[in-house]
């Protein structure tokens, strides 16, 4: 007679080789948060669809209780669809399709949701409406064009020149352009645009792992289907997701051997967020390493055509966006972020403390001094990494992936979607239990510790707690189901030994 199906078995049941049940509990979860960011997001400050509805009351008091509820056990449904199916994959029961399709069943709902954990989407927005109506985002903040997009932009940002780079602008200034004043209109369009790099990734992790040796189905678990990525970047609409999709195409197609199309495609990334620009010189030396002579006039040679290559793809992309090289200087606006998921600040806002037991000083002193440690530590580490990866191949994308992750760990700001940047790239190398593990609990926690209405929780110590025991239950339950051993299956053995 066969055996009674395990635990494991019963929950990755399948038809077809798909994991259905568990991505439909994904697919609840994502609903659910979709349903609660209506009243518990980064919702409008004048919202023309609930506003004069009988709905309202979920933005206050109780309601807006209750929405907060809903988003959570979605966010909870959610982790748990993702770490069962990581199971799945550990175990070999879930290959690439099936990732595939629960990467897109989990994306549709979030691509209608309101603002999620961030109100960056207004900004985007404010700063479309400034290029379309002929000013420079470069030279203005959103406050210099007061109207219903201006509103909802925080007011750290409402003087604050934009950081981000011509593509994105030119895409912005499009958006506004077909959706006007609109700004639910506006927000499922830029969303829409920026889901594009989601396409990407899901096209380029898969090829990545070709090249460095990862397990494809993984690599989509834990690159693209991660909840953080997910949550924070589809659902909060960043600019992130169209860069860090275009650099993962441009560093696939460099291991392909497309050269040309691959330094294209990463300064195009750059030409959305300055951060791509980390990964070009390691993309260097994996051409170089496949041409003739000697290092070189090997890295000569390809340094010289990436170079070309660079200048005219972001020359063209400035041109098209009609504005100036200004975004560069408006990068340092980001250091107004001061949050200890940066170290640097960290380290800053310690010292201070420490100090302030017997002086009163002002903490800007010790933030700029961590702040120039923590710049020159990452120079020395991108410096050392790049000339580690001097002989090209997979080796110099895995210290492109470090350095990406050094630089989200040692800018001056951290948010908790940069550890984006190097999970993209990462994720196509092999990774060992002990690894897996740590980076569930650290994708989880992350995912965690900003409040679905855009504000942070990294100074709300009750909740971090929480947020850390809520993202240690789920690393642990990657390799151990049920632990808490709430399920009636795991018990039966122990009442069957009695």
């Amino acid at each position: 007679m066969p055996s009674a199906p395990t635990q494991e078995q019963a929950q990755s049941a399948d038809i077809n080789g798909l994991p259905v049940r568990t991505i439909l509990l994904g697919v609840l979860g994502v609903m659910l948060v979709a349903l609660g960011g209506t009243g518990a997001g980064a919702t409008l400050v004048h919202d023309p669809v609930l506003a004069d509805s009988g709905l309202s009351w979920i933005r206050y008091g109780h309601g807006l209780d209750l929405a907060t509820a809903v988003l959570y056990i979605g966010l909870g449904l959610l982790v748990w669809a993702w770490v069962r199916l990581g199971r799945g994959v550990r175990a070999k029961r879930v290959n690439s399709r099936g990732m595939l399709i629960a990467i897109g069943a989990w994306s549709l709902p979030l691509l209608v949701a309101p603002p999620l954990f961030s109100k960056d989407v207004y900004s985007y927005l404010s700063q479309g409406m400034l290029a379309l109506k002929g000013f420079d985002p470069y030279v203005v903040g959103p406050a210099a064009l007061p109207g219903p997009l201006t509103e909802n932009v925080s007011w750290v940002w409402q003087n604050t020149p934009a950081p981000y780079g011509p593509l994105f602008i030119l895409v912005a200034k499009g958006v506004v352009a077909i959706t006007g004043t609109s700004l639910i209109g506006g927000v499922l369009l830029l969303r829409l645009a920026t889901a594009f790099g989601l396409a990407l990734l899901c096209w380029s992790v898969p090829g990545l792992v070709r090249h460095l040796g990862g397990n494809a189905a993984l690599a989509l678990w834990l690159g693209v289907a991660n909840p953080l990525m997910l949550v924070h970047l589809i659902g909060g609409a960043h600019n992130d997701m169209l860069m860090v999709g275009l650099l993962a195409a441009g560093v696939r197609l460099m291991l392909d051997g497309r050269h040309l199309t691959a330094i294209a495609l990463v300064t195009l990334a750059f030409s959305v967020k300055a951060t791509a620009v980390v990964a070009l010189p390691f993309l260097v030396w994996v051409w170089a390493a496949r041409l003739t002579g000697t290092r070189r006039n090997r890295f000569l040679k390809a340094a010289g055509g990436g170079l070309a290559v660079f200048v005219v793809v972001f020359t063209l992309c400035t041109l098209a966006a009609g504005v100036s090289l200004g975004w560069i200087p408006a990068l340092s606006t980001s250091s107004m972020i001061v949050n200890w998921l940066s170290l640097p600040t960290a380290l800053g806002q310690f010292t201070h403390t420490l100090v302030s037991l017997v002086f009163t000083v002002d903490q800007g002193i010790f933030l700029g001094i961590a702040r120039a440690i923590g710049e020159i530590l990452l120079v020395w580490i991108a410096a050392r990494q790049w000339w580690a990866a001097r002989d090209g191949g997979p080796e110099a994308v895995r210290r492109a992936a470090y350095t990406l992750l050094a630089v989200a760990l040692l800018s001056p700001a951290t948010l908790p979607w940069y550890f984006s940047w190097p999970l993209v790239i990462g994720a196509g190398l092999a990774w060992g239990t002990s690894a897996l593990v740590v980076a569930v609990l650290g994708s989880v926690w992350l995912l965690l510790v900003t409040f679905p209405n855009g504000d942070t929780a990294l100074y709300s110590w009750g909740y971090l707690f929480l947020a850390l025991l809520a993202s240690g239950l789920a690393a642990v339950s990657l390799v151990r189901p049920d632990p808490l051993r709430l399920s009636i299956r795991s018990k039966t053995p122990a009442r069957a030994a009695r």
